[in-house]
């Protein structure tokens, strides 16, 4: 019997695979770091095959990891870094420049120009989204314009585009298919939400030939079998979904105000609006969170650009920490972070300010401050900056009470309680926090027949642990008071 699920989940700074059961139980993991490159200030580049071939190992080691064979294996689901962008040869598969990640900040120029121009608007009604170098048009005419040769090459139906998603699939089927998903899609300021296509005008406005562009799928369907000597033998690839939106399938976020935030290397805060595509008057995102069955259900996205980068850059770059679990333990060694703010703004700020120009800092530094002190206030910024987004969608009119939260960063008890009391909000943690790669698993069972509906698949969600706010009004007032202050510091 094929009762398992192999779900990819490309990362920005590790691909992961995860063999899933019918009931959604991890069964295996296989994870891999690749190299973060960053030739120039702002810029962030990955090596495509790097990419590929950590992905690969990956979902080898995932599958020995979980003691089967292939056979066993039901098919595959596929959730990614989002926005992300690649170009490369039909007839190599090789990339003609490598893969600009969505941090990258490089168009940041012309963005400003564009917004100058009085488009911003025209985009958004179409797209949803708001011009900004976060979303991958930019990063696409930029291959175009930069790499020799790359423009002609495109008009001449040589080369394809693609989110790593679509890179992957493409593969994976060693290039038989070109296609992503309507999640995937939605993040390129070219795709039109409203009517799912292409739209020529954006098109035109960015200067994309429509040759190089993928097929737009359902986020469930058939997208053809991966190659038998890949992984042991030929397998479905029956989803393709972005992994904040895989997140809110993983979440069973599927009623019309039920909302997710997921910490990875960034913060995403997705709230289920249903069939409608409500438009933000607090710059966030409208959105698909998934296409099934034709049928569209969209979603209003704050994106907050560093979160556990922000943990990684302690790790790393400040070499503060050996590993991010040390971060829990220095935060509860200190009774506050003594007035200190961090304001993660290495690639910009994301919702709700949409600033690329700010920088990072941390502020209100004395000579008492001390290595405990800053694990904390990287911690709460990241409880801050959620705060931010909740803010603004309680601008659009919602009432968030409870909080499905997931990701790496969630394994941190004293995070989740910081943020139950930021938010002034009841927190929960599921039973499985990989919730990225079970809604990838979801959704391949749904097109595979292992689910009947989503209902099934919400029935399966079970909390872990519930956090509620223990923090008073007057404390929690006061620091988000402070944060604002340190965030007006930078931008100015």
């Amino acid at each position: 019997m094929a009762d398992f699920i192999l779900a990819i989940d490309q990362g920005t700074t590790s691909s992961r695979a995860i063999v899933f059961d019918r009931g959604g139980q991890i069964c295996g993991v296989g994870q891999q770091e690749f190299q973060q490159f960053y030739p120039r200030d702002g810029w962030v580049e990955h090596d495509p095959e790097e990419i590929w071939e950590t992905t690969l190992s990956s979902c080898r080691a995932a599958i020995a990891a979980a003691g089967i064979d292939a056979a066993q294996l039901a098919g595959i689901g596929i959730t990614n870094q989002r926005e992300t962008t690649l170009v490369w040869d039909r007839s190599s598969g090789e990339a003609v420049y490598p893969a600009i990640v969505w941090q990258d900040r490089r168009t940041a120029d012309w963005i400003a120009q564009l917004k100058a121009q009085g488009l911003e608007n025209t985009v958004n009604k179409r797209t949803g989204l708001l011009l900004d170098p976060y979303f991958s048009g930019s990063k696409l005419a930029w291959i175009l314009d930069n790499v020799p040769g790359a423009r002609q090459r495109a008009e001449a139906g040589e080369l394809a585009f693609g989110t790593v998603d679509c890179y992957l699939l493409w593969r994976l089927t060693g290039g038989r298919q070109h296609a992503t998903d309507a999640s995937n899609a939605s993040r390129t300021l070219l795709f039109n939400i409203h009517r799912q296509c292409w739209d020529e005008e954006l098109l035109e406005l960015f200067n994309i030939p429509q040759a190089l562009l993928p097929e737009v799928k359902n986020s469930c369907d058939d997208f053809g079998e991966s190659l038998p000597e890949l992984l042991g033998r030929s397998l479905p690839i029956a989803s393709l979904i972005g992994d904040q939106q895989a997140a809110t399938v993983g979440q069973a976020c599927f009623t019309p105000g039920m909302a997710k935030s997921t910490y990875g290397t960034g913060c995403f805060v997705m709230l289920n609006t249903g069939s409608k595509a409500l438009t933000s008057s607090n710059r966030l995102l409208t959105t698909v969170a998934y296409r099934i069955g034709g049928e569209v259900c969209y979603a209003l996205e704050g994106s907050i650009f560093m979160a556990g980068a922000a943990v990684q850059w302690l790790r790393d770059g400040l070499q503060l920490i050996g590993s991010a679990a040390e971060t829990q333990v220095l935060a509860e060694s200190v009774n506050s972070a003594n007035g200190v703010f961090m304001v993660p703004a290495f690639t910009g700020l994301g919702a709700p300010y949409w600033d690329p120009d700010a920088r990072g800092a941390i502020l209100g530094l004395t000579r008492d401050t001390g290595i405990a002190h800053i694990a904390r206030a990287t911690l709460e910024s990241v409880c801050y900056q959620t705060r931010d987004l909740l803010e603004a969608m309680a601008g659009d009119g919602a009432d968030i009470q409870h909080l499905r939260v997931d990701g790496g960063m969630v394994v941190n008890d004293w995070l989740v309680q910081r943020l139950a009391d930021t938010l002034a909000c009841h927190c929960q943690r599921p039973a499985v926090t990989e919730t990225t790669a079970l809604g990838a698993a979801y959704l391949a069972g749904l097109q595979l027949g292992w689910y009947a509906s989503l209902d099934e698949i919400a029935a399966m969600w079970r909390e872990e642990r519930g956090f509620v706010p223990e923090m008073s009004e007057v404390d929690r007032e006061t620091r988000y008071h402070g944060w604002k202050k340190a965030v007006a510091r930078v931008r100015s």
